[in-house]
């Protein structure tokens, strides 16, 4: 007979702890929790997750059933499609019963050999060297991470750096690949990025302060000892994070820095890679500006050096000017520029790609992300131009679609474009510049007879406190959801004239943080939700980017509560509307999004009936009022600085949710928090906190904290569906659909 766990969790010890700032005290009972070192936090955290464990050991069977699922529509043993590089096609591929990808090549047929392999899944590939097997490198190690993945031009060495810990601390190593064999350069504690010079002699590298922050970019030349290394350069504003790259033309190694509002460029010609970097335009406080080199025709017909700049200058959207490349000692001045494509406050320019023969253009409209392309060549080969800036927009037709453009290489001749919905499989294709046509390379194949047409989706529109409205996307099982007529419609399958029949179990998502848009996905972890009835939505609030630069500007700093009340406004939305009820909706946000899920619980806890919080950043005051914590200054831009300004103080304070939770919170949703021990960006101490006072208030709160992981969660595609399974068991338990 099975002894039951007891239905109390874990008492955690109140040690009040006084936190005063701006005249406010706060009595913190669980700040303690944060001794990381200490066993007897080390032992609370793990009578936590096991009780977790126990109250969930009920769904084991249908945690397995989920986890069976995930895995029998996956196709385990694959191949992504090929991208050329040099004289090499380079790909990585799985294979059953491994966690981890294997990265390998095959050589090109010949200069003109564009045109990927068709490789058969499980299949021997011709001419193919393995470069890296990631199960190799992760043997005997809980966690294992890729940073940095780079080949020489001349397709000798492979320069690539690993985590074993979930740090985010990486170690870089040379490996020559005619013998599989590592050299002895070898570079501890480095940030992920690191690349090799086109000379293929000198290595870039970054590595971060003791926040965390990359701040130092170094160049280490191959055979001598990290001791020699020469440290380039260095930001000393802890507000700015730095990075290093390469131009697509490889004509200019570029390194690229950047705080929340304002950021700047350095180039240095890349057959020079000892020489001095010379800024691009000095940094203006709030002007943000990304660099991308060009060959454009000129005036004469002759091609000539540009640099295309999207700045945000007077342009709250940005805009795309073209300018010369600047010499020695001279900057660009981008408000003296040409324009190529002018500011819209109607559309967010994103990025700008630059090949051989196109540009192709980034950007934003109506919530949606999309891509355009601009030759520079006519069909015969010759210059084309960039008159008047004709880019053509690349569209599948749908009304909810991600597409992106991919340029690859400098030298080569045609596009892939990637293509996904959220009932659309990824899919990539062959893009024609000249004539628009598409070749289809591959689609994420889904087994078990997937049918899109199965599956629908479509966007909504709530209406927030202020007037303002937020988007909604919806993706369900028809045969799952019913649908009747609205007054004056016509009918159809789920147009939007219609409304469903009954209230539906609904997960519904949000984010709205650092501009970053939710863009319509395909998930095949999603399919056993949507199989069982939920509806997925996503809550598309201001804080995120999806209706440009304004839409993130009214989510942050002092109009932050806007994404608490959006989120909230969503959820009455899709109640009102009878999509769902209120005892039959799940709220879902992981990091910025925990904060979010956090914030709305304590403003409208009879909404939801569930709250799955991943890595959550619930305890955001009191980490912003450290500078010593890894992000605390960087992120000021986003949240404010409580620790020197009583009305920012003030203002989080009045939103966080761990100071927030109700003294009584037994009428609080059912809450999963999700963390990793080794996180270090959303330190495992805030959910555990928080947790901690959701219990002491009478919430139904549980923790569940991975011991050898990092904010990523755990790594290997077989334990990362094991933790998805965990997640999505506990979701259909809260809707009563455990035992469909």
């Amino acid at each position: 007979m099975r002894v039951l766990p007891p239905s109390e969790p874990p008492f955690t010890v109140r040690r009040p702890s006084e936190r005063t700032f701006h005249g406010d005290t706060f009595i913190d009972d669980y700040e303690w929790l944060r001794t990381k070192e200490d066993p007897e936090v080390v032992a609370h955290l793990e009578a936590q997750n096991a009780w977790t464990l126990d109250r969930q050991a009920h769904l084991a069977p249908l945690r397995q059933t989920l986890f069976d699922e995930i895995k029998g529509r996956t196709l385990e043993t694959d191949l992504s499609v090929p991208a050329r590089d040099g004289d090499w096609w380079y790909y990585a591929r799985t294979v059953e019963g491994q966690q981890y990808p294997i990265h390998a090549r095959y050589p090109v047929a010949g200069p003109d050999d564009w045109t990927p392999r068709v490789l058969e899944p499980g299949q021997p590939v011709p001419g193919e060297q393995i470069m890296l097997d990631q199960n190799a490198q992760a043997e005997g190690h809980e966690f294992f991470a890729l940073g940095s993945l780079d080949v020489s031009d001349d397709g000798t060495r492979l320069l690539y750096a690993t985590d074993t810990a979930g740090d985010e601390r990486y170690t870089l190593r040379v490996r020559d690949l005619a013998t599989g064999e590592d050299l002895r350069d070898e570079v501890r504690d480095t940030a992920p990025g690191a690349m090799f010079t086109p000379d293929g002699e000198h290595v870039f590298y970054l590595t971060v302060d003791e926040a965390w922050r990359p701040w130092r970019v170094w160049r280490h030349r191959l055979g001598t000892p990290g001791s020699d290394d020469v440290l380039v350069f260095e930001e000393p504003d802890e507000r700015y994070w730095v990075g290093v790259g390469l131009s697509r033309s490889k004509k200019y190694l570029q390194i690229e820095l950047g705080s929340k509002v304002t950021s700047e460029s350095w180039l240095l010609e890349s057959d020079d890679p000892t020489g001095e970097f010379r800024v691009v335009w000095p940094r203006r406080e709030g002007v943000e500006y990304t660099v991308e080199h060009a060959v454009l025709p000129g005036a004469g017909g002759e091609p000539e050096d540009a640099l295309l700049i999207l700045h945000n200058k007077d342009a709250l959207n940005f805009e795309l000017v073209a300018s010369p490349v600047p010499a020695p000692g001279e900057t660009v001045a981008p408000e003296a520029a040409d324009v190529v494509v002018p500011h819209d406050p109607e559309v967010r320019l994103e990025g700008v790609s630059a090949s051989e023969r196109y540009l192709v253009l980034y950007y934003r409209r109506e919530a949606i992300s999309r891509s355009a392309v601009l030759s520079l060549v006519e069909p015969d080969g010759t210059g084309a131009g960039p008159a008047g800036w004709d880019f053509q927009e690349i569209s599948f037709g749908q009304p909810l679609e991600s597409v992106g453009a991919g340029v690859g290489v400098w030298e080569q001749p045609n596009l892939k474009v990637g293509y996904t919905s959220f009932v659309t499989p990824s899919s990539l294709y062959l893009y024609d510049v000249a004539s628009g046509e598409r070749t289809l390379l591959k689609q994420q194949p889904v087994l078990g007879g997937y049918d899109a047409g199965d599956y629908d989706q479509r966007r909504e529109w709530a209406l927030a406190d202020d007037g303002t409205r937020v988007p909604v996307s919806l993706v369900w099982r028809k045969d799952k959801v019913r649908f009747a007529a609205l007054p004056g419609s016509t009918g159809g399958d789920s147009p939007a004239g219609e409304a469903p029949v009954e209230p539906a179990p609904l997960l519904l998502y949000g984010y709205g943080a650092y501009e970053y848009s939710i863009d319509p996905y395909f998930s095949v972890s999603r399919l056993s939700l949507l199989d069982r009835g939920v509806v997925f939505a996503v809550a598309h609030v201001r804080g995120g980017g999806e209706m440009g630069r304004s839409w993130y500007d009214d989510g942050k700093l002092a109009a932050k509560r806007n994404t608490f009340t959006d989120f909230v406004a969503c959820g009455r939305h899709l109640v009102a509307t009878g999509w769902t009820a209120s005892d039959r909706m799940v709220a879902d946000g992981g990091s910025a999004g925990g904060l979010l899920v956090g914030a709305a619980t304590n403003l409208a806890p009879d909404l939801f009936t569930g709250v799955l919080a991943g890595v959550p950043f619930v305890d955001a005051l009191t980490s912003m009022l450290d500078p010593t914590l890894p992000l605390t200054v960087t992120e000021r831009d986003e949240w404010g600085d409580p620790l020197n300004d009583a009305d920012v103080y003030a203002y989080m304070r009045s939103y966080t949710p761990y100071e927030n939770v109700a003294d009584d919170a037994s009428r609080y949703p059912r809450v999963l928090a999700t963390t990793s021990f080794n996180d270090t960006r959303v330190l495992y101490v805030e959910p555990a906190k928080w947790v901690a006072r959701l219990q002491a208030a009478g919430a139904p709160a549980m923790l569940k904290i991975e011991m050898s992981a990092g904010h990523g969660g755990v790594s290997g595609r077989y334990s990362a569906w094991e933790q998805v399974a965990f997640e999505q068991a506990w979701i259909l338990d809260v809707l009563g659909l455990a035992d469909l």
